[in-house]
């Protein structure tokens, strides 16, 4: 699994300057690797939002533990590492490394912001139906898109304005939902209020942590190669876990999970694989997440993980027979229409790349571009 999982990832070092995006032709090859990493990025979020649904659904009650597995598998990606030392790419020098004390404050920071928007997930998880909960959490591309342009000088067109504006009305007009008998979660106005703003919280947070580690490439580590994306997938986490397990002793909720998982209404061991599968479908999802913003941008990234926001309720229907009324459809289809938005204007802009090139490449052998070059 860890050899594969390299050659996916390995490709990655072999574009030296991804963080252009969409300014640089794309070859088949590239939109592979983009349709690899999307489909780390879907299939993890969607099989660890269902389990996680599936986990307080059963007789799970502890938001610490739903918290901690969000961010505790990122050990089956630590052999990766041996691998990383026998590459060549593990001996290229990029000019002058930053301290270690700047690494380590990056990821602290990184990973306690991992840690809240984890906590925060979990509580909105808690209270509110998946499919609610998975269609509110497609606004985190529009927080996003607002740190992109502060941090990442992300340029907005007519069409990114779109599609954010409609991703925006698609988590809003959730608020406006009536409760319902039939949905997989039955809760007071009160709680379906804290869940619903934790949600959109922790979605700005999201935003916020893949804004700054596209930052952190553009700005510190100045390189991508497979060690990067394997850093800022570690450390984070290893921060995170640790903040969530002294959450976890803290609050007490260690006391309850022996009985928790006697409890369980699938079994002791069906217990267990729901918190293990939760946990490596988080990583997994975190792979194609940073990959795709070492390949394009975190605007990108977010814009791909949007997509995957309606194919969780429709899911969830047949799963936990949550109900799709009229507003969830809505939501849906503005949903998938802001993410269309969003990558056709990535498709002008391709488009625009291509025609430039052809036009360099046009360039007559006695023109003084040519003439300068040879001189």
């Amino acid at each position: 699994m860890v050899g594969e999982l390299q050659e996916l990832l390995l490709p990655i070092i072999s574009q030296p300057d991804s963080t252009n995006g969409f300014s640089q032709h794309r070859s088949y090859l590239w939109w592979l690797r983009l349709a690899t990493y999307t489909f780390f990025l879907l299939a993890g979020q969607s099989v660890a939002m269902l389990l996680g649904r599936l986990y307080f659904d059963k007789g799970g009650n502890s938001k610490w533990m739903e918290t901690l597995v969000q961010s505790a598998a990122f050990p089956v990606l630590i052999p990766c590492y041996y691998f990383v030392a026998k590459s060549a790419d593990a001996k290229v020098i990029y000019g002058n490394p930053p301290s270690t004390l700047v690494l380590l404050s990056i990821y602290l920071v990184i990973g306690i912001l991992q840690a809240a928007t984890s906590m925060l997930y979990s509580l909105g998880l808690l209270y509110l139906p998946v499919s609610t909960y998975s269609l509110i959490c497609a606004s985190q591309l529009a927080f996003n898109a607002f740190f992109s342009f502060l941090l990442n000088a992300q340029k907005f067109t007519p069409f990114i304005i779109n599609s954010l504006v409609l991703l925006t009305i698609s988590s809003i007009l959730l608020v406006f939902q009536s409760e319902e008998s039939t949905d997989s979660t039955e809760v007071s106005k009160t709680k379906y209020a804290i869940g619903f703003l934790c949600t959109v919280a922790a979605s700005a947070g999201c935003g916020l942590i893949l804004s700054l580690t596209q930052l952190t490439f553009q700005k510190v580590l100045k390189h991508e190669n497979l060690k990067a994306v394997l850093d800022l997938i570690v450390y984070p986490s290893l921060v995170a876990t640790c903040a969530a397990l002294v959450g976890l002793f803290a609050s007490g909720e260690w006391k309850g999970l022996e009985g928790e998982m006697e409890g369980f209404e699938l079994g002791k061991l069906p217990y267990l694989m729901t918190l293990m599968w939760t946990a490596i479908g988080w990583q997994i999802s975190s792979i194609g997440c940073v990959a795709i913003i070492f390949e394009v941008s975190s605007l990108f990234s977010n814009a791909i993980s949007a997509l995957g926001m309606p194919i969780v309720p429709v899911l969830a229907v047949f799963i936990f027979r949550d109900k799709l009324n009229g507003v969830k459809v809505m939501s849906m289809v503005l949903a998938i229409w802001g993410f269309v938005s969003y990558v056709y204007q990535n498709y002008l802009d391709d488009l625009g790349s291509k025609k430039d090139n052809r036009n360099v490449n046009e360039v007559p052998n006695d023109s003084p571009s040519r003439i300068s070059t040879n001189e």
